[in-house]
């Protein structure tokens, strides 16, 4: 037992003068800190001020949407054409099907973690949902963690795409 109580004390020591050592290097290192050093200046000078027309606000971008209710979103690419419907498809695939499904019946392998289950795509609450208020929902989720924001991973006109095929398919049967 003494012998564990001076090889503690030992190590005690020698941590002790491991730091007063570290504390003279630092204190009396020849090149200064970094925070001493003049190229080092936070704030020296204001701000630069945003200029106007720098926020997409007023000429367009996702503050726009954001902005706008959905009852006035309107798609830019027509729903009954093939050709978006068919990319719609393959970026459903993409984005969508780890959650909801190959089926867009919620019951994927990723959809199964999460709580509440995803939302089957071809139910009648689903297919009901304005176009604008299905663009909102893809976007910038719903709360509670039911639909993660995408806004920031999927292309505009591709979400567009994505609502074209989900609206193409209908209510489940």
């Amino acid at each position: 037992m003494k012998k564990y109580f001076i090889l503690l004390i030992g190590l005690a020591i020698v941590g002790l003068a491991a730091y007063e050592a570290l504390i003279y290097y630092d204190e009396n290192f020849p090149y200064g800190r970094m925070w001493e050093t003049p190229a080092v200046r936070p704030h020296e000078e204001p701000p630069l001020s945003t200029p106007s027309g720098t926020v997409p606000y007023l000429q367009g971008g996702e503050e726009l949407f954001k902005a706008t209710p959905a009852e006035r979103l309107k798609s830019p690419i027509t729903f009954s054409d093939q050709a978006e419907i068919q990319m719609g498809k393959i970026l459903y695939s993409k984005f969508c099907a780890q959650c909801h499904g190959k089926n867009h019946d919620g019951q994927a392998p990723v959809g199964q973690s999460f709580h509440p289950l995803p939302t089957d795509l071809r139910s009648a609450k689903v297919q009901s949902l304005s176009e604008g208020a299905f663009f909102k929902e893809i976007s910038y989720g719903i709360p509670e963690g039911k639909q993660p924001p995408l806004a920031t991973t999927i292309d505009v006109l591709d979400r567009w795409r994505i609502i074209a095929y989900v609206q193409s398919l209908g209510i489940r049967k």
